[in-house]
């Protein structure tokens, strides 16, 4: 991804106002655990992502409650919205 997409992508994207992650100050690669499939992404996305994935994590060690659940949604559906392709690469 050319710096200038990068720059795009990361101007055109906002974090929605319920998150309550950690807004990193740049991007990164992410690989797809399953697949090994790499993607590119900013530094929202990539907060975002690791938002979702930590979300997922209390999720599956049974400490949940309504707000992780809904949350967790918020975010895969703020991928799908925001990079449709990071989303089916990372997160589908």
């Amino acid at each position: 991804m050319s710096s200038v997409t990068q720059w795009m992508n990361f101007n055109m994207c906002k974090l929605p106002e319920w998150f309550d992650g950690e807004i990193y100050k740049e991007g990164d690669k992410v690989r797809n655990h399953f697949s090994g499939e790499e993607y590119e992404l900013n530094a929202k996305e990539l907060s975002m992502y690791d938002f979702v994935m930590g979300s997922q994590m209390i999720i599956e060690m049974g400490m949940t409650n309504d707000k992780i659940i809904t949350d967790f949604r918020n975010g895969r559906d703020w991928f799908k919205k925001n990079n449709k392709k990071a989303y089916m690469v990372l997160l589908d």
